[in-house]
């Protein structure tokens, strides 16, 4: 038999696989980084040169005892992080089995860190939360389930780890496993599974483990596999933020772009926000040749049947399906810059391909993750979460934050130091009040003689200046 078919064939199979995105939190020496390894190593995913060095590194800076792998090292690459033997950077780590494919993002787990765990799981299908079994749930292990509540994920995973330092005592296990699901339950957190593990010796990550008869459930890596994520994507709301207008010669103009959610098939009716006008989809380009539909999270190229000006920042959508339309919003905040919160700044808000300038009205409340009371509103520090209701300059097409995560988010930049200041999750728009028409610049054509013929002119100037992040309203 040719080899070459078989080895086109495995890769065939292989490009087909779905794909898992999942990342790594708890606290500090919780275990997330030997926890990965031990995936890896287990798996049967290092290459030689890999165990190689990690064989070496463990025998020169491991923490493992003498003889032991300290599966840690495969992670933590930053020279600070060997010396401390903690994580302080996101690392990514992708491998696959027979049946996905898996990108891992390993989370720091100190308190000055979370903000790079908001990072590491802004993409997240699935979350695995470590708890040390001798420490059980803690501050660090509320604040992160609190976050991977704030970001949507939908599939949670409780790893009980370090169970051989408790005798793998059952009673420990379910202790533990009680008090999270109470937490969990008050989050409205539905899917969350519980693993009693010991990441080190390997228990119950890759093989079920003979040192936990009580466990009746998968090993680790047999769930990974297996957890359904298909439904996580939202398939109904069609949105087509335009990323790029594509104009290689005279007789061709697409829109190009990312499917933030829906699906789009070709002839459709959708209708361009903000302008309201409408068309029908004529094609779906691709490199690879035109498509009869597309869904999320394809990368295609829209051509239209009607001549209608679009351009980088307005979104296609469906006709019968819009987004919320406005330019007031009540949003989850999460502060990530060191510099705290100044309310008399103007930000850059970046909502998908539209960036427009935006102001924070008001903080409603911050969040105490310990016990999730709301506390009087001040303006946030590093790392506090609370709710604010924000303004921007031009407007915006979004959903809700529960509904759809691609349109739902935004993150504001600092203008002056170009540093990310903090991430958003909407909750709802807010009725404007006439705020709209008693703010905005009015130009009257009436007023000013303007000839209908000479409307379309005003028009294009008025857009231009939109996009600029100036907003004018036009009355006859």
């Amino acid at each position: 038999m040719d080899k070459s078919l078989d080895i086109k064939a495995f890769l065939d199979a292989d490009e087909k696989k779905d794909l898992l995105r999942l990342l790594t939190a708890g606290s500090v020496d919780d275990g997330k980084s030997t926890l990965i390894g031990r995936l890896l190593f287990d798996s049967k995913k290092l290459y030689e040169d890999q165990l190689t060095a990690l064989e070496r590194d463990s025998k020169r800076v491991g923490n493992a005892g003498a003889g032991q792998i300290d599966y840690a090292l495969l992670l933590d690459g930053l020279k600070a992080e060997r010396e401390e033997g903690i994580t302080i950077d996101v690392a990514y780590r992708y491998f696959s089995t027979n049946a996905r494919k898996f990108i891992i993002a390993d989370t720091p787990g100190h308190e000055q860190y979370t903000r790079n765990m908001i990072t590491g799981g802004s993409t997240a299908n699935l979350a695995i939360i470590l708890v040390d079994a001798r420490t059980g749930v803690i501050t660090q292990t509320r604040r992160h389930t609190y976050l991977v509540s704030l970001l949507g994920i939908k599939h949670i995973v409780l790893a009980v780890n370090k169970m051989d330092l408790v005798g793998f005592d059952e009673q420990v296990f379910n202790r533990i496993k009680d008090e999270y699901l109470d937490l969990t339950t008050r989050l409205g957190i539905d899917d969350v599974t519980c693993f009693p593990l010991s990441a080190l010796d390997g228990d119950n990550v890759v093989e079920r483990s003979t040192r936990t008869p009580w466990y009746q459930g998968k090993a680790l890596l047999d769930f990974l596999e297996t957890v359904p994520i298909h439904q996580d994507r939202n398939m109904n709301d069609f949105r087509y933020p335009v990323q790029y207008v594509l104009r290689p010669n005279l007789d061709f103009r697409g829109f190009s772009g990312k499917i933030a959610s829906g699906v789009v098939h070709e002839g459709d009716e959708i209708v361009a926000l903000p302008s309201m006008k409408r068309s029908h989809v004529k094609q779906i380009v691709t490199y690879e040749g035109n498509l009869k539909e597309a869904f999320c999270p394809q990368c295609v190229t829209l051509t239209l049947e009607d001549e209608i000006d679009i351009s980088r920042g307005e979104m296609l959508v469906h006709p019968d399906n819009l987004p919320h339309i406005g330019r007031c919003i009540e949003t989850m905040l999460v502060w990530m810059d060191e510099e705290p919160m100044d309310r008399g700044k103007q930000f850059f808000l970046k909502h998908n391909t539209n960036t427009t300038r935006a102001t924070i009205d008001k903080v409603c409340y911050r969040v105490d993750v310990n016990t999730m009371e709301h506390l009087q509103g001040t303006d946030f520090k590093l790392n506090e979460i609370g709710l604010v209701q924000i303004t921007t300059a031009k407007t915006l097409f979004f959903d809700d934050y529960a509904t759809n995560r691609a349109t739902g988010s935004f993150i504001l930049i600092d203008p002056i130091t170009n540093n990310t200041c903090a991430v958003g999750m909407i909750r709802r728009p807010i009725a404007e009040e006439g705020r709209e028409q008693e703010q905005l610049p009015v130009i009257n054509l009436t007023r000013l003689g303007i000839r209908p013929e000479e409307e379309a002119v005003v028009e294009k100037v008025v857009k231009d200046l939109a996009r600029q992040g100036l907003e004018i309203r036009i009355v006859k």
